[in-house]
């Protein structure tokens, strides 16, 4: 049984709503933000990145970053640029990049469900980065940024989605990056009261993407529960904001590797590893960038050359879901022994990329800084949800998922 609530969701108006979505906080640096807002007064950036409001030189945890958050979402409130909704409701917001849609239910989820492992996880998470959302959420007395779940199936979910979506939207936009964002308001209790009750027939949740605000939010509400010994389970700190989708609609892109260096290996040496370690059945040149046609394979691009490289299926073979992952068969047979990165979350020799940039940026890397490119295939949301299901943990950077979810068009006052 999966709780997840109708939620008055404070929303831009539709003059602002353009200009106040904004990409995630953790996905661009304070620089790339400041630039980002320029002629912007209202993106969300203001509120969910707020140092750049204040001097370079602060600290990003310092506690002014906090209060000035709180202070623009008050100010962006009372300039009337936001308006919380009169009634508690779900919503739905559909984006749509290059031909492809996605629509899912915009609600609470209990943070109960998260501490008893019915919504699910696939990541763990880092302790300063927790620290800094639970700073923001108390702060701002509300969440910001919402939660990327998935479920697997729910045929009433489904009915429930494309009935509402035929109306006309609340708001329909296109941003800068070419995606479409479409959201829908539920217009009665009785669909309301479908959506919670087709939940409680689920058994789980999924998280996508926003570990880390999942964890945050769910901190700040155990915080807020210690606070108000009283509580009852009802208040609107013991939910989280989500935005839920069917998981047969969500599409992983590629998370690519480039190899700063090969600890001292010439090319040929390297390929030679490759070969020896992987149990390669197949190593062969291409014509052009390469891009994996399906499991145990990946593209490879090294000495200005570009490899299909096929695993054998002996090291395919683990018990664990997460060990029969591809990026976790190249960390433990390649990357680790040959290469020495036991720690890729910290190593400096290697480098993550998005599968958006596409093959290219990864040539222009080679020619610069990296001595060769690993393309991966996606990881299959099959798969996430079996390293979920199993309570294992996925290797880093396993999954990207695109589009990202805009903040600033829902927020979940606490």
């Amino acid at each position: 049984m999966i709780r997840v609530k109708p939620f008055a969701a404070m929303m831009p108006t539709e003059e602002y709503v353009k200009e106040c979505a904004a990409l995630p906080y953790d996905v661009m640096s304070s620089d790339e933000a400041r630039a980002e807002t320029v002629g912007k007064p209202y993106s969300f950036l203001h509120i969910d990145k707020a140092e750049i409001d204040l001097d370079k030189s602060i600290d990003l945890y310092d506690e002014r970053v906090y209060l000035k958050a709180a202070e623009n979402l008050k100010a962006f409130e009372e300039k009337g640029v936001y308006r919380t909704d009169s009634k508690k409701r779900f919503y739905f917001y559909r984006q749509v990049m290059d031909g492809r849609a996605q629509t899912g239910i915009v609600g609470c989820a209990a943070i109960d469900d998260y501490l008893e492992n019915r919504i699910k996880k696939h990541e763990l998470t880092r302790a300063d980065k927790e620290l800094d959302r639970i700073r923001h959420v108390d702060t701002c007395s509300a969440q910001t940024g919402p939660i990327f779940l998935a479920y697997e199936n729910s045929d009433d979910l489904d009915d429930v989605i494309a009935r509402e979506t035929a109306k006309k939207p609340t708001f329909d936009f296109v941003t800068d990056d070419g995606i479409r964002h479409v959201v829908w308001a539920s217009e009665s209790s009785e669909t309301d009261e479908k959506i919670e009750r087709a939940f409680l027939d689920l058994n789980a949740l999924y998280i996508a993407d926003g570990h880390h605000r999942a964890a945050s939010a769910v901190k700040a509400g155990l915080k807020r529960r210690a606070d108000n010994p009283q509580y009852t389970g009802d208040e609107e700190f013991n939910f989280f904001l989500s935005v839920i989708f069917p998981a047969k609609q969500l599409k992983i892109f590629d998370y690519n590797r480039l190899l700063l260096g090969l600890n001292g290996l010439s090319e040929t040496a390297f390929l030679a590893a490759v070969e020896e370690n992987l149990g390669v059945v197949t190593l062969q040149s291409q014509e052009a960038p390469y891009r994996p046609s399906g499991l145990h394979e990946i593209g490879l691009y090294v000495g200005k050359k570009w490899y299909s490289v096929r695993f054998h299926e002996s090291v395919c073979q683990a018990e664990k879901a997460a060990d029969r992952l591809d990026c976790a068969i190249l960390q433990e047979r390649l990357l680790a022994p040959v290469l020495g990165i036991n720690d890729p979350r910290t190593d400096k020799r290697i480098d993550f990329v998005g599968g958006i940039r596409g093959l290219k940026y990864l040539e222009t890397r080679c020619s610069q800084d990296a001595m060769a490119a690993i393309v991966m295939h996606p990881t299959s949301m099959e798969e996430l949800m079996a390293v979920a299901d199993a309570g294992e943990i996925m290797p880093p950077k396993s999954t990207w998922f695109e589009p990202k979810l805009r903040s600033g068009i829902f927020i979940h006052k606490i």
